[in-house]
């Protein structure tokens, strides 16, 4: 199976769905990190979620969430972008005992973050996180701060990940009913993790609504892609200032720079250092005299 984003419709009722999953991508992820296996499963979690939300929007530029807590498990952070790309990483000690969403990230928030590209306002919210899963405390979330009644179902192993999202449109056309809804959801819920790590989401659609009138899409092809460039660390270095990039120079004898989502490294030695801060002399210069 590709790296999908299957969205679906239920005609007669205002309800929306999308399925994700992820082989490849989620491959090349583990491919540059070793993580503990109850890491692993929660940061592959978040990969299908952050597919999931971004399905549901219009997005030209990039969402990300973040959980941040004091438990085991620091940190962790996936960004998807309108193009439907991802990326993703994890901060936790060693060896993680597997239990619930508090036991693993303790007293911790969920942050989502929306910034466009076109020059509209970079919006995030922030939430304590509630629920034993990560899918609960985004259901929790979603009601909470954004008023939409949505189900989420996510599952990881070391070969796959993959997710699916049932959520109630927020215009209704006054199509289907609360026991519409309620229908919907149980049949929903009636999805075996094993089902959504294994199956291609059309075959997932067919078994769990085949009673229902259901418009499927066209799927959509998801990546793994790393915004990292030798570039942005240039911009980085230059933003350090001359003075404090040549003290590394002289400590370190090169600045190495690693990225902490795809572990790309980056060195810059005296000479790379030397003729960086001497293009932004004469770029500066020459603007000056234009």
């Amino acid at each position: 199976m590709p790296d999908t984003l299957q969205k679906f419709l239920f005609e007669n009722a205002d309800i929306r769905g999308d399925l994700v999953h992820l082989d490849a991508t989620w491959q090349i992820i583990l491919e540059k990190h070793d993580y503990d296996p109850v890491v692993r499963k929660l940061l592959g979690e978040m990969m299908a979620a952050a597919a999931l939300l971004a399905g549901t929007l219009k997005l030209n530029g990039r969402l990300t969430i973040q959980i941040q807590g004091n438990g085991p498990i620091s940190l962790m952070v996936v960004e998807c972008t309108g193009e439907r790309t991802l990326r993703g990483l994890a901060h936790a000690v060693d060896d993680v005992s597997a239990g619930d969403l508090p036991s693993l990230v303790g007293d911790g928030r969920l942050a989502i973050t929306l910034e466009p590209r076109d020059g509209a306002e970079r919006y995030q919210s922030i939430v304590e996180l509630v629920g034993g899963s990560l899918a609960e405390a985004l259901e929790n979330y979603l009601q909470v701060s954004e008023q939409l009644a949505t189900h989420l179902w996510l599952a990881a192993d070391q070969q796959f990940a993959a997710g699916m999202l049932i959520q109630k449109l927020p215009k209704s056309s006054g199509r289907g009913d609360s026991d519409t809804w309620n229908r919907i959801q149980q049949l929903s819920a009636t999805i075996q993790n094993r089902e959504l790590l294994q199956l291609p989401p059309r075959e997932i659609i067919h078994r769990l609504y085949h009673e229902e009138d259901v418009r499927v899409f066209e799927p959509e092809v998801l990546s793994f892609r790393c915004a990292c460039s030798h570039e942005r660390v240039a911009n980085m270095l230059l933003s350090l200032g001359r003075k404090e990039a040549e003290s590394i120079i002289a400590d370190e004898g090169s600045i190495r720079v690693a990225c902490e989502f795809c572990n790309h490294k980056y060195e810059f030695d005296s000479i790379d250092v030397e003729q960086l801060f001497s293009q932004t002399i004469t770029t500066g210069s020459s603007s000056t005299r234009h």
